[in-house]
């Protein structure tokens, strides 16, 4: 049978029709989407969302699409695999906006990423003022990354490396035979370099500071390399008779100055210990020759309203609009129009013409960017600097700009790292995506972007094994009626029941810091009270992450001597060169308080525990150790001699002999997705046989790893040192996670809760400070209303928790509220109201204020 237009019976092209979904935890689910609607994923942490909504219908998407593209091309693309569904009908193509922490390399800027850069580029090509007789110079002139406008001094980069005197000699009272010239070589070849001194005419014995200044500068700078007579064995007298003589010497040497041996054996060496050695003689300077502007000189002579490229670059993007809205006025381009700075003249009526189309072009490409709350953005910030909500939204921004029509837009969290003040700009764009006939499924856990949705899709109940099913799928009111469903409890609350309340702490004495500069935070002084929960707020850009992650531990660190602790796994690998980060930037202020309050300051980021599958859970909490003991203390284990390594899937006496302890075997299919398949001589256990062969109470070690942390508390119920674990786990909220879960698959909330846990887990000690970069961002309401309760209770410890927040039932119940504002970046960096969540919902300057004051009615009414 077929329906009147000629489609399969049954389907209905106005929806997508998902069947049989059993990716990850979902229970082969069966659920209808609406198409051209906004369509919004919730339910707790763990619940499925993100299975349903990118592992299986955008992977499905992608799928489709890919069997379109040539097999040697598949190859080269990064695909993400074939969902566990049986069928999904209806699906459009697809574009998906995960949440990353970073993007690209430090030449990937957003000017870049936007595409808005190409159009500034064309803008000082086509109507920029040149030079008197300067030729007109081709837009790729004007980027660092082309051959033809990157300086031919840095190559683009904008820094060089240096070698200061003070570093080859940082002793000049030494003299060349005790070594002042300390970047140069030992033993053989440095021996060699002082005898080809001597034949130069160089006094080797008297201090570094006493030879004449043009042999100093001579033997450190030159880029000559002579060849110099070498007399084996003879004084330095000898020497010199020898070579004015014109004796025949032991060999020639080929000389090489300080500076030119560091920079070379840095370049060229294949031993990585020297080049190590030759960077400590190294700084990253600017470039002498383009003032680190990374252009050539002909670039930057080209300007635009009197400034040249990289200075429009390095504008906030809400002062490169307004440039361009000024070239939009009625009459610009003409004598009395011009700044006073450029001093330029009439321009012709076609350059005019072609200035305003560019500018309106520019508008256009800026507007979305700006709605979103990124108007404080640079065009040469780099992308990995971008927090991951910074990223997304620059994205999202990017794809309303493409015009497309028909297509899925799958977002996760759009609203992650905004302030509630530009939530609002964030629904107009997601609507107007909508109406320009697209559909947008979105996971979500604000209450505000929710309630937005035309549609709901709540998946749970619970988390992991008690979640994986739809709880309700239909127009959002439908919801009320669901009592089993965690978001009604939160998106219907009784708004005229007064909220929880607590006795505010006022903090048993002050933390201060002062004169505090970094980024754009500028002589801020500020004080947060000790043995209490301080929530810092302000618009995304205003400088929150700037204090909480460098000014406060890096004051603390060089002025009462704390002992700061990144709760971290692996760290970051040092893959950027310093000539394209450029130097450190350092934190300068003081801070003072009472020292025995603050001995150690504990940071928990949202950064990955670990960057392979072997970092799971279990390993990076440490109940693995505990684990594992037990398994060795059992009877058979005892008798076999099998010690707690055994049961390591890292060594090789107990892991798997074929998959080495991964569990699984990676098929290589060439232009199809790469099969990851469990092993088939351990099933995907990662032990052999002898090791699963030791039961503890009727488990293999497999079998306790495969565990949620929920089911491993009541296996471990009657084990004091298990249990703290398990139980720090819960109470974080990650009670649905196996203990075997790998450390890759974590997003960047669940990533910072384990740290967290980790953390928790140990002897409270009452003098700890606690700081955490938007905790609850990925959590549900209910999910985080536990986190805070469990912060809460460190607090009542004697310890302090200084959060960086966006959501404001969070906010309301810290004990001090320190406001930053009033806008971001250069708009931003100051204190614009600090006190009680009370006090600061009172300030007429705060944006955060109405909505703290929204937080706050039902207990302030009560």
């Amino acid at each position: 049978m077929s329906a009147k237009d000629g489609s399969p019976e049954g389907i209905r092209f106005d929806r997508v029709r998902v069947r049989g979904a059993r990716e990850h935890n979902l229970r082969s689910i069966d659920v209808d989407l609406p198409r051209d609607a906004l369509v919004v994923f919730t339910g707790v942490s763990g619940s499925g969302k993100s299975s349903l909504a990118f592992g299986t219908i955008y992977a499905e998407a992608q799928r489709r699409f890919f069997e379109s593209v040539a097999p040697y091309a598949r190859r080269l693309i990064d695909q993400v695999g074939v969902p566990d569904v049986d069928s999904i009908e209806g699906l459009p193509p697809a574009v998906a906006l995960p949440q990353r922490r970073s993007s690209g390399t430090a030449r990937s800027t957003v000017g870049s990423a936007t595409t808005v850069a190409n159009v500034v580029r064309m803008l000082f090509s086509r109507v920029g003022t040149y030079p008197a007789g300067a030729p007109t110079l081709f837009a790729e002139d004007f980027s660092a990354n082309t051959v033809q406008g990157a300086c031919p001094a840095c190559h683009g980069l904008g820094r060089i490396y240096d070698v200061p005197d003070e570093l080859m000699v940082p002793d000049d009272s030494l003299t060349v035979r005790e070594r002042a010239l300390a970047a140069w070589p030992t033993a053989w070849h440095g021996k060699q370099l002082q005898d080809s001194l001597i034949s130069l005419g160089y006094d080797i014995d008297v201090p570094w500071r006493s030879l004449p200044a043009d042999q100093r500068d001579w033997a450190l700078h030159t880029d000559e390399s002579p060849q110099v007579p070498i007399f084996r064995d003879l004084s330095p007298s000898q020497v010199r008779q020898a070579v004015a003589s014109g004796a025949e010497p032991s060999y020639m040497s080929t000389f090489l100055g300080v500076k030119r041996y560091v920079l070379d054996t840095f370049a060229n060496s294949k031993s990585a210990r020297m080049r190590e050695k030759a960077a400590e003689f190294m700084v990253s300077v600017r470039c002498p020759t383009c003032g680190g502007k990374r252009l050539r000189p002909d670039a930057l002579a080209v300007t635009f309203g009197g400034f040249d490229i990289t200075e429009v670059q390095a504008m906030p993007l809400d002062d490169v609009a307004r440039l361009m809205e000024a070239v939009l006025l009625p009459g610009w381009g003409t004598s009395k129009q011009q700044s006073g700075r450029s001093g330029e003249e009439d321009l012709p009526p076609e350059k005019r013409l072609a200035a305003q189309r560019l500018a309106a072009d520019l508008l256009q490409r800026l507007s979305p960017i700006i709605d979103l709350g990124l108007g404080y953005l640079t065009l040469d910030r780099t992308t990995p600097t971008l927090s991951s909500g910074e990223l997304q939204r620059m994205r999202l921004a990017t794809q309303v700009l493409s015009r497309l029509f028909g297509v899925v837009f799958v977002l996760d969290e759009p609203s992650a790292g905004l302030h509630p003040a530009d939530t609002e700009a964030l629904v107009g764009i997601l609507k107007s995506l909508r109406d320009s006939g697209n559909t947008v499924y979105y996971v979500e856990h604000s209450l505000d972007v929710i309630r937005e949705a035309d549609w709901i899709v709540d998946i749970g109940p619970g988390a992991g094994t008690a979640g994986g099913t739809v709880v309700y799928s239909g127009p959002i009111d439908g919801l009320r009626e669901v009592e089993e469903s965690f978001t009604r409890r939160y998106l219907f609350a009784d708004s005229s029941a007064p909220a929880p309340t607590r006795t505010r702490r006022r903090g048993d004495a002050l933390l201060s810091l002062t004169s505090v500069t970094r980024n754009n935070l500028s002589d801020v002084s500020v004080a947060f009270p000790l043995g209490a929960f301080t929530a810092i707020t302000g618009v995304s850009g205003s400088g929150k992450s700037t204090l909480i992650t460098h000014g406060i531990p890096d004051l603390l660190r060089s002025d009462l001597a704390s002992a700061t602790e990144e709760v971290e796994g692996e760290t970051e690998p040092a893959t950027e060169d310093p000539l394209v980060s450029g130097s450190p930037v350092a934190t300068s202020g003081r801070a003072s308080g009472p020292a025995d309050r603050v001995r150690r300051v504990v940071q928990v980021t949202q950064k990955p525990i670990g960057r392979t599958p072997r970092s799971n859970v279990a390993t990076y909490t440490g109940v693995f150790d505990q684990i594992r003991k037990r398994f060795a203390s059992t009877p058979d284990a005892r008798q076999r001699h099998y010690g707690a390594s055994r049961f390591s899937f890292n060594l090789p006496s107990g892991r798997c002999p074929v998959c080495k302890g991964e569990g699984m075997i990676e098929v290589e299919l060439l232009f199809l997705p790469t099969v990851h398949a469990p092993c088939s001589a351990c099933a995907g256990t990662r032990y052999n046989a002898e090791t699963l062969e030791i039961r503890l109470n009727g488990m293999t070690v497999a079998d306790v790893l495969a565990m949620s942390v929920s089911r491993a508390r009541d296996f471990f119920a009657d084990d004091a040192d298990v249990t703290p674990h398990l139980d720090a786990l819960l109470d974080v909220g990650l009670g649905y996670i196996s203990l075997g879960q790998s450390a890759t698959e974590l997003s960047g909330g669940e990533a910072q809760r384990v740290k967290l846990a980790s953390e928790l887990r140990r002897a409270p000690r009452g003098d700890t400070l606690y700081l955490l970069d938007e905790p609850t961002s990925g959590l549900h309401p209910a999910d985080a209303d536990r986190l805070i309760g469990h912060l809460q209770r460190l607090v009542d410890g004697g310890n302090t928790v200084i959060i960086v927040e966006h959501d404001m039932r969070v906010v309301a119940q810290a004990d001090w509220v320190i406001d930053l504002g009033p806008g971001a970046g250069d708009a931003g960096g100051h204190i614009v109201a600090e006190g009680t969540p009370e006090d600061v919902s009172k300030s007429d300057a705060s944006r955060t204020a109405p909505f703290l004051r929204a937080a706050l009615t039902p207990s302030l009414d009560a």
